[in-house]
């Protein structure tokens, strides 16, 4: 999966940002137009003055794709002398980012260069992590590898970090019950918490809780082409996206060993409906534009974005 998505060369990733959309494999929320960024930037002004307004605040996003996100969070951010860092070890999508945000941003090679003083975001970013994929198999959990012929193989689990979450799993579901663990996203969270960023940490992404994955017993990695989805995850590799949802459950239990608190975990329409009421309450007695109603209903509603993507939202304890 790893080399499927981020092989320099043949990587459905590596090789530059994928296009997004109506004319990519997939929608994000920064499709639907500038109002997320709109939010988002309102989010990182309560942050920076629950800093207490520092003048070296640094908004920093990780898994910025094209820049599209910066651009509509930086033409809303009301933070004197804030500046936006992008976490881009890429230089194909740094380039990319350059032409369309200029010298607007910083570009940082990894997460140690993120100073205290600033707020970490990211949109879609542990998704697309590579995952493990475990299989109940007469009373024990196995790991599916891949041979070379590009088929399943169930293989006992050998490796000492997998196994520590293999020991997290239930020992009660059905024959063939299959699920994903992401050892990437654990890794990476760890690496967010050793930043400590005093603005806290958002990851938006869409994901479940761990009683709606048990609900799952095919599990929920899928590839991704022309807005079509299904489970045939071995073909065309490196021409389709492939991803698993995000299970916010075990990142929460993670981040509060690593000493973060949960600030807010909500589904994403009633997590932005929040954030946005201040200025919702500015529309009264207006009439809202036909284009930003739409905006806000694609990213709030529950039959659209608003339950199938969470926020969770973390600050240092």
């Amino acid at each position: 999966m790893e080399l499927a998505l981020y092989d320099q060369q043949e990587g459905y990733y590596g090789a530059g940002p994928p296009r997004i959309g109506r004319g990519g494999d997939f929608f994000t929320s920064v499709s639907t137009g500038p109002l997320f960024g709109r939010l988002l930037a309102m989010l990182a002004r309560q942050r920076w003055e629950r800093c207490g307004r520092p003048a070296d605040f640094m908004l920093v996003e990780q898994g910025a794709h094209d820049g599209q996100l910066a651009e509509d969070i930086l033409a809303a951010l009301d933070i004197p002398g804030a500046c936006y860092g992008i976490v881009e070890p890429n230089p194909r999508y740094r380039e990319v980012q350059r032409k369309r945000l200029g010298e607007r941003v910083r570009w940082l090679d990894g997460l140690s260069q993120v100073p205290q003083a600033s707020f970490l975001l990211s949109n879609e970013l542990p998704d697309a992590f590579p995952v493990h994929v475990l299989r109940w198999v007469a009373g024990e959990w196995l790991e599916l590898q891949v041979n070379e012929a590009l088929e399943w193989v169930p293989c006992p689990v050998v490796e000492a970090e997998l196994a520590a979450e293999v020991a997290r799993l239930p020992q009660d579901v059905e024959e063939g019950h299959t699920v994903e663990v992401s050892l990437e996203a654990l890794r990476w969270l760890r690496a967010l918490a050793a930043v400590r960023p005093a603005g806290g940490i958002l990851i938006a992404d869409y994901g479940l809780d761990a009683e709606e994955i048990a609900l799952r017993p095919a599990g929920t990695l899928r590839r991704y082409h022309a807005h079509q989805t299904d489970e045939r995850v071995l073909e065309n590799l490196g021409r389709c996206d492939l991803t698993a949802h995000v299970h916010f459950t075990r990142l929460i239990e993670e981040a509060q060993a690593l000493g973060l608190r949960v600030a807010d975990y909500d589904l994403q329409g009633r997590f932005l409906t929040r954030l946005a009421a201040p200025w919702l309450r500015e529309q009264e007695g207006r009439r809202m534009d036909a284009a930003t109603l739409r905006q806000f209903q694609s990213l709030t509603h529950p039959a659209l974005m608003g339950r199938s993507f969470r926020c969770l939202l973390l600050e240092c304890a």
